[in-house]
């Protein structure tokens, strides 16, 4: 179950994900050189520049400046930080390798996560959220809890890790041991399973994974194996708050009204549309004058009086 970076949530929700490469100042200076000749910024950027990747790239570029100029001063480093902390904290040891792994640096990383705060800023401006919207976000809220889990290959083996937490005295202590020496995640096996926590608005976790841990109280784990995508899992409550009343969480309804606007390709589309056409955007290069046709051509509008939260992903 390994929680993967969902950043880049712009145009890469609708076009695919962007590769993020530099695009090069056109120039003779040599990028790379061989027996063979040397190839210039000039020979790299016109190559890129064709392909899918790096018109994503561009796109991605053009959408940031018009983003960090209508909504910059709504994002503080403070907030890229803090998500950036997550993150990190997340993978302890194995920080770098995730990095690594998703072509990412610190920076870049940030870069992202600063991306997709503005995003969020400017779904936030065309989400006009309604009293009847927040009473049906209230009806299927489930504050953050916090998880562990063990994922094993089959049923047998997590019945078996299932009757071992049943005879122990110490639930807890046993289920993180059984984690470190049974559980085939290793992106949180070394910490005991721990999952980070997520709400009902979480897309990277199996629906049947949040069904199951949404039944359980604190210090409770699931009595029979849950089948999910991964393999089979048994689900430990670490903390599970008390929903509370509707009037304590407002502004945690709000915001995940905003969350789900954030996963709707349609309302995203139409975000990015607004966003862009609000921003001037004049293409100069005469291959990519058609390279945001879709958006800046498109009919289709959001005002911050429509939310579309209600729509399908």
């Amino acid at each position: 179950m390994c929680i993967f970076l969902k950043t880049k949530k712009l145009i890469a929700v609708v076009a695919g994900a962007a590769l993020m490469l530099p695009l090069a100042a056109c120039g003779n200076k040599a990028v790379a050189t061989t027996s063979g000749g040397k190839i210039t910024e000039s020979e790299y950027y016109s190559s890129m520049k064709q392909t899918s990747n790096g018109k994503q790239v561009l796109q991605q570029m053009i959408l940031d400046k018009v983003l960090e100029k209508q909504y910059g001063k709504q994002v503080s480093d403070k907030q890229v930080t803090a998500q950036y902390n997550t993150y990190k904290n997340q993978y302890g040891s194995e920080f770098s390798a995730f990095l690594s792994q998703n072509g990412l640096t610190s920076q870049s990383l940030k870069d992202q996560l600063r991306s997709n705060l503005l995003l969020e800023a400017a779904v936030r401006n065309y989400s006009h959220i309604t009293s009847k919207q927040i009473d049906k976000q209230w009806e299927k809220y489930q504050p953050k809890v916090q998880t562990a889990e063990i994922l094993v290959g089959s049923k047998s083996e997590a019945e078996n890790i299932i009757s071992q937490l049943d005879s122990a005295s110490n639930k807890y202590s046993t289920f993180k041991k059984l984690a470190k020496s049974e559980s085939t995640d290793t992106s949180n096996n070394k910490t005991g399973g721990r999952v980070p926590a997520f709400d009902n608005t979480d897309t990277s976790l199996d629906s049947a994974y949040k069904k199951a841990a949404f039944k359980l109280k604190n210090g409770e784990y699931t009595s029979t194996p849950v089948k999910t995508d991964d393999g089979y899992q048994v689900i430990y409550m670490i903390e599970h708050p008390a929903k509370g009343k509707k009037s304590q969480h407002i502004n945690d309804l709000k915001n995940q009204i905003v969350k789900e606007n954030m996963n709707n390709k349609t309302f995203l589309h139409k975000v990015v549309s607004n966003v862009l056409k609000k921003g001037n955007v004049s293409i100069k290069d005469k291959d990519s004058k058609n390279i945001l046709d879709e958006y800046l051509n498109s009919n289709a509008t959001v005002s911050s009086s429509t939310s579309s939260s209600s729509e399908s992903n």
